[in-house]
């Protein structure tokens, strides 16, 4: 069954709605409960911990002794405990004893006026073993984990979030330690955080309604105006064409598109076209102006198809991170191969190369009805999968000429260099990494365009860097052939890209025609030849030169926070990587020699980098043995321990010497 642009559209949308009303509230659910997990985790760890450091150690060895609990110290401890349960909201706050397997309650806080119920205070001295009062697995083994932290005297800074179906609370204990240090009790703190999960679901149901309400009513704009802008008038013109094509008429035929984009120029060209052959039609009778007007129909064609090309180079000249260079040499007047290339965004720049099938007028006009649906469907963010399948469709709707396209598309992420790309039945790329030779990318080749409805396409991905070059072409390069019938083939154009791979797009092309040219001598052009090259050059790198002083740190660490944050470093990593800067930095100033020193930083594959070059004596501070942080500052050797802590700050740290200069890399991942 065959569906129409409109509902495949709206059906796309109606899921897009559903999955980014989901995502919203799930999010704002999930940030909100990592926040109050932090504030009740730091508010049970300091309360147990600012407890114990309250209490007198006197008053404490004497509950604990034998018959504290008569003691005036029990009282007086016992009541101050109770006015910080009733003051602080403490669910439970309790004094205790651990043992080996099992643990002593000296004091067990009961404030009446809270809800408390006199009949469930623990008496003083009550025990409980660990295997009474774990009520699962876990509980026993973290009763089990803060007897051994109690007996080796070590202090937890984590709370213990216990959910079960007994309830869902935090706990923190902190202990009490003597005048030698060894621990002789435990305050016990723990707070029901059952409320706090209530209000954590009335966040996500409030969230779900009001992102529910903005979802669904930008939905239904951004659905009108598409359906306005783009559908109907695809619609009209796809209708035009297969009137145009099965009934003739062409004195009759002109479309009317007022979109004021491609969609617009698309119909001018045909509109265009049709006046021309329909001139050419209606003076038969003169053949010698028959072959004139034929003649000058198909340089109009050649003009409007050339037109529709870019062809001003270079193409974005105010862009430093690619350069792109593309030919189309078409076999008769007007060919059925095409190129394009645009900006997607102002990060993402999209390649297309395809080749249709036939020649001449029909393969020119189904060209541009495909040249220009890719364009319009190549947005920002949409998969390019989803992009072949939607183009797919709308060409078999009207393909009554049974023509077919082969394409290729691609999208770079200009600050990534992720090359998302599609293919349908085109050849494979060529790609040569940096300083080294051109390759053939072996990649799967779905189905062709238009030949089939219902074909669902799937998008590949290529990871590229600064200095790398991808090659791509239709099949006329291939198949170019000489007067004895023998084909250029792959292995030649793999040698004669070999030979290119250090030279520009534009010197690339021009070296695989002129050797075009060389092979096939004076037998004709049988079919279009299409080439594009694409050199991937990366983002300009941020880098700032400063003579030595201590008095540039916090020049140097501003810099360093602007540019990581404006390529989207978070502040934990901009930090991070100011700290090591300053420890590094302040090693050169210090001990290098230098007059200067180069910092140079960015957001590169995922992770932020930071390079410091100075001119000092060769030094690689990753050859020092770390220092020993075990040892007491008067035991340790001086010297070491800044390089240690940016290494363990950092993912990877790595120093050369290179041109008289000493280079630190320091990454991390963001």
């Amino acid at each position: 069954m065959k569906l129409k642009l409109t509902s495949k559209f709206l059906v796309s949308l109606i899921i897009m709605a559903v999955v980014l009303t989901l995502s919203i509230s799930f999010f704002s659910y999930h940030v909100s409960e990592n926040y109050y997990q932090e504030m009740y985790t730091y508010r049970v760890v300091n309360g147990s911990k600012t407890i114990a450091k309250m209490l007198p150690l006197e008053d404490v060895k004497e509950i604990i002794s034998e018959n504290g609990d008569e003691t005036e110290a029990y009282r007086r401890t016992f009541d101050l405990l109770n006015d910080l349960k009733k003051e602080g909201g403490i669910t439970f706050l309790s004094l205790i004893v651990p043992q080996e397997d099992r643990v002593t309650f000296y004091i067990d806080t009961c404030v009446e006026s809270m809800g408390d119920d006199k009949k469930n205070q623990l008496p003083y001295g009550y025990t409980a073993t660990y295997e009474e009062s774990a009520r699962d697995e876990a509980d026993l083994k973290r009763y089990l984990e803060n007897w051994e932290e109690f007996s080796h005297g070590e202090v937890s800074e984590e709370a213990q979030i216990v959910d079960n179906k007994y309830g869902y609370n935090y706990t923190a204990v902190y202990p009490i330690f003597d005048e030698d240090g060894s621990p002789i009790a435990q305050i016990q703190y723990i707070l029901d955080m059952q409320s706090v999960r209530n209000r954590l679901n009335m966040i996500l149901y409030i969230m779900l309604a009001i992102s529910s309400v903005i979802v669904l009513i930008a939905s239904f704009c951004f659905f009108s105006y598409i359906k306005r802008s783009v559908t109907k008038p695809i619609v009209k013109l796809a209708g035009f064409t297969k009137e145009v094509t099965s009934h003739g008429g062409l004195n009759q035929s002109k479309i009317e598109l007022n979109t004021h984009d491609e969609i617009e120029e698309l119909g001018n060209s045909f509109n265009k076209m049709l006046e021309e052959l329909d001139e050419y039609i209606n003076n038969l009778a003169d053949v010698t102006a028959e072959k004139e007007r034929i003649g000058a129909e198909l340089d109009i064609a050649t003009r409007i198809q050339a037109s529709m090309l870019p062809c001003i180079f270079p193409a974005f000249p105010e862009r430093e991170e690619f350069e792109v260079y593309a030919t189309m040499t078409p076999a008769k007047e007007v060919g059925g191969d095409f190129y394009d290339f645009f900006m997607v965004d102002e990060e993402n720049l999209a390649i297309v190369i395809a080749d249709v099938s036939g020649k001449g007028v029909p393969a020119a006009l189904f060209m541009v009805i495909g040249k220009t649906l890719i364009k319009d469907h190549t947005t920002s963010g949409k998969d390019l999968g989803e992009v072949f399948t939607e183009v797919n469709q709308l060409l078999c709707e009207s393909n009554s000429e049974e023509l077919f396209i082969t394409a290729f598309v691609g999208v770079l992420n200009l600050k990534t260099g992720k090359f998302r790309y599609v293919n349908a039945g085109h050849e494979i790329p060529f790609i040569a990494r940096k300083n080294e030779k051109f390759k053939p990318y072996k990649i799967r080749a779905a189905f062709v365009l238009a030949g089939m409805e219902g074909i669902k396409y799937k998008s590949g991905e290529i990871q590229l860097e600064p200095g790398d070059k991808l090659f791509q072409y239709t099949d006329g390069v291939t198949e170019a052939t000489d007067k004895n019938n023998q084909l250029f083939g792959m292995s030649r154009l793999e040698q004669t890209l070999g030979k290119l791979a250090d030279k520009t797009p534009v010197e690339i092309l021009q070296g695989i025609k002129a050797d075009i040219d060389e092979f096939v001598g004076e037998a004709p052009q049988f079919d279009d030849i299409t080439m594009l090259c694409l050199e991937y050059r990366g983002e300009p790198e941020a880098s700032k030169t400063v003579d030595l002083s201590l008095e540039n740190i916090a020049e140097l660490t501003d810099f360093v926070e602007n540019t990581l944050q404006a390529q989207g470093a978070s502040a934990a990593v901009i930090m991070k990587m100011n700290v090591a800067l300053d420890e590094l930095y302040s090693n050169i100033v210090k001990f290098s020699g230098a007059a200067y020193a180069k910092i140079s930083c960015g957001v590169r594959d995922g992770s932020a980098y930071l390079r410091l070059e100075d001119d000092g004596i060769p030094y690689d501070p990753l050859k020092k043995e770390d220092a020993d942080i075990s040892l007491s500052a008067e035991e340790r050797e001086i010297g070491g321990l800044g390089i240690l802590i940016v290494k363990k700050s950092m993912d990877n740290v790595e120093y050369s010497f290179r041109d008289s200069k000493n280079i630190l890399t320091i990454t991390k991942k963001i």
